[in-house]
C-alpha cells in the first residue's frame, strides 16, 4: 500500500510545510488561519490561467457563503463541479485551493465552484454538511448563475472529500439533487485507531494528536460521530450513490479509510476507480512543485469529463 519512501518533491513538500506546526489551541489556530491566509496570498500571485473567474455569494442555512467559479477557456455551458476544500474542518479556504481548482477546471473543461463552509470549532458538525449540501442545491436550482448545463458533480480533498462524499450520500437519500461523479481526494473518512495506515505513517502531515484535534473541535458528541453524515462509513447502504473516484497516498493515516469506503461503494455495487498514489503523502494534490499532484489531477479530471460528458463534446 506504500511505496518503500516518499518521493522526493513530496517528502521536500512536507519538509517545508512542517516548519509550521499544527496548533492545537484556539488562539494557535487564529493565528495560523492569519498566516495562511498571508502565505496563500503570495503564493496565488502566479497560478494556472482559466477562461474566468467570478466571486460571488451564495446562500447557505445560516448566511451567505463565500464562492469562486472558475469557468474553461471555452464556450459554456458547461457542467460543474462543486468543490469543497480541506483543512480538518477548521483550516483551509477558497484561497488555499486555488492552483487545484484552476488545474481541475484546465483539464477537465469543467466549471469549478470552490465554496467555503463554515469552519470548526465556531461551527461543529452538522454545519459543514449543511453549508455543502446547500450549495449542492443552489446549483442544481440556478445552472444559469454558474454557466451551467444542469450536469453536476462533487469533489474535494480530505476533510473536503468527505463533504462531498456526504452530500452525494444526501442527495440520494433526500430525492436531491442529480449528481453524475464524485471524486473524493484523499478523503477524511472511515479514519480509526489501530488502522495500519495510521500506525504507519502518523506524523508524516498529520500525527495522531492532529487527527484526535480535528475531531474534538468538529463533533460536540460521540453520537455525531457515528452519523453517516459526518462519515459515510457508518451509513448502512450507500447503493445508488453516484460513481466515484476515490484517491488515496500511501504514506497518509487517512489511507486505509478511503480504500475501506471504495470497497464499501463496490460491494454496494457503485461503479468506483480507486487510486493509490504509493509514494505520496496526505494532501499531495495541492503541492505545487510535485510532478504526481499534475499527474493525479489529470487523472481526476479526466474522470469528471468523462462521467459529465465533456469529451468529445467541446
Amino acid at each position: 500500500m506504500r511505496a518503500d519512501e516518499i518521493d522526493p518533491q513530496a517528502e521536500q513538500a512536507v519538509e517545508r510545510q512542517q516548519r509550521i506546526p499544527m496548533p492545537h489551541s484556539r488562539r494557535g489556530l487564529k493565528l495560523l488561519r492569519l498566516l495562511s491566509r498571508a502565505t496563500v496570498w503570495i503564493q496565488n500571485r502566479n497560478v494556472p490561467a482559466v477562461g474566468a473567474t467570478v466571486d460571488r455569494t451564495i446562500p447557505g442555512p445560516a448566511g451567505d457563503l463565500d464562492a469562486r467559479l472558475y469557468l474553461p477557456d471555452a464556450d459554456g455551458p458547461f457542467p460543474t463541479v462543486v468543490f469543497f476544500h480541506g483543512g480538518g474542518y477548521v483550516l483551509g479556504s477558497i484561497a488555499t485551493h486555488e492552483w487545484l481548482c484552476r488545474h481541475l477546471t484546465r483539464a477537465s473543461d469543467c466549471a469549478v465552484l470552490s465554496v467555503d463552509y463554515r469552519l470548526a470549532p465556531e461551527h461543529p458538525f452538522p454545519a459543514a454538511v449543511e453549508d455543502a449540501y446547500a450549495a449542492v442545491e443552489w446549483v442544481a436550482a440556478n445552472p444559469d448563475a454558474v454557466n451551467g448545463d444542469g450536469k453536476i458533480a462533487v469533489a474535494g480533498d480530505s476533510a473536503g472529500g468527505a463533504l462531498a462524499a456526504v452530500a452525494a450520500l444526501m442527495a440520494t437519500e433526500r430525492d436531491g439533487p442529480e449528481i453524475e461523479y464524485q471524486a473524493l481526494l484523499y478523503p477524511g473518512i472511515g479514519v480509526e485507531e489501530g488502522q495500519q495506515s495510521v500506525e504507519e505513517n502518523a506524523g508524516i502531515v498529520l500525527d495522531e494528536a492532529d487527527l484526535e484535534w480535528f475531531r474534538d473541535c468538529y463533533y460536540e458528541s460521540e453520537v455525531h460521530e457515528r452519523n453517516p453524515y459526518a462519515d459515510p462509513t457508518n451509513a448502512g447502504d450507500v447503493s445508488g450513490v453516484a460513481p466515484a473516484t476515490v484517491v488515496t497516498a500511501g504514506f497518509d493515516p487517512l489511507r486505509d479509510g478511503g480504500r475501506a469506503y471504495a470497497e464499501q461503494l463496490v460491494r454496494d455495487e457503485v461503479p468506483t476507480r480507486y487510486e493509490n498514489y504509493e509514494d505520496m503523502v496526505h494532501g499531495f494534490m495541492t503541492f505545487r512543485d510535485v510532478d504526481r499532484a499534475r499527474e493525479a489531477i489529470r487523472d481526476v479530471a479526466g474522470d469528471l469529463a468523462d462521467a459529465l460528458g465533456v469529451r468529445g463534446t467541446q
